[in-house]
């Protein structure tokens, strides 16, 4: 896979602050239980791993997927090509610890859709976020619980994560571009 800009983190690096965030989540509930859950798409997969590592200490750990499409506060900017993937909760969340978790955590919105969708599964006790980098910038007020890294960007920046499980191979990178993907010019 090609991928322009300036590389952060590899894969070992990825790793890394994947496991520490593990144990920084286990160390906050060590005989809570909780419930993670991954916002469409690469949350997801980040999700997945959390569990993994959470598994030997946690064999209990629940792992759900979130689609925010119809939560969004930009309905204009979704296209045909924004397919709605399908919600995968596995258990009643209503009074339980829900860890949210996202790839990358920039104004905020997405995290309030992603609450919202949440609140239409039931009404957890807590809602806290994973995500595994801040790239700073918000317009709401939203902050992790627990982060991999904080690279705050410029303007004309941006932050890919690429993931194996998406696109066969792990990183992060910088990309340099006139506009922003995320944010309309």
């Amino acid at each position: 896979m090609e991928t322009q800009g300036q590389q952060l983190l590899g894969a070992r690096e990825i790793d890394n602050r994947v496991h520490r965030m593990a144990f920084q989540i286990q160390e906050n509930h060590p005989r809570t239980p909780f419930v993670l859950v991954g916002i469409f798409k690469r949350g997801v997969p980040l999700a997945k791993r959390l569990a993994k590592v959470l598994e030997m200490e946690r064999p209990d750990v629940k792992c759900g997927a979130i689609d925010i499409t119809l939560y969004r506060d930009d309905p204009g900017n979704v296209s045909a090509a924004d397919v709605m993937e399908v919600a995968e909760m596995p258990l009643d969340i209503d009074g339980s610890v829900v860890v949210l978790v996202d790839d990358v955590l920039f104004t905020g919105r997405t995290v309030r859709a992603a609450i919202d969708a949440l609140m239409d599964f039931g009404r957890p006790a807590k809602i806290e976020l994973a995500c595994l980098v801040d790239r700073g910038h918000r317009e709401l007020p939203i902050q992790p619980n627990y982060c991999g890294l904080v690279r705050h960007t410029g303007p004309g920046e941006y932050l890919r994560v690429v993931l194996r499980e998406e696109d066969g191979q792990d990183g992060l990178y910088l990309v340099k571009s006139k506009t922003d993907p995320v944010t309309p010019a």
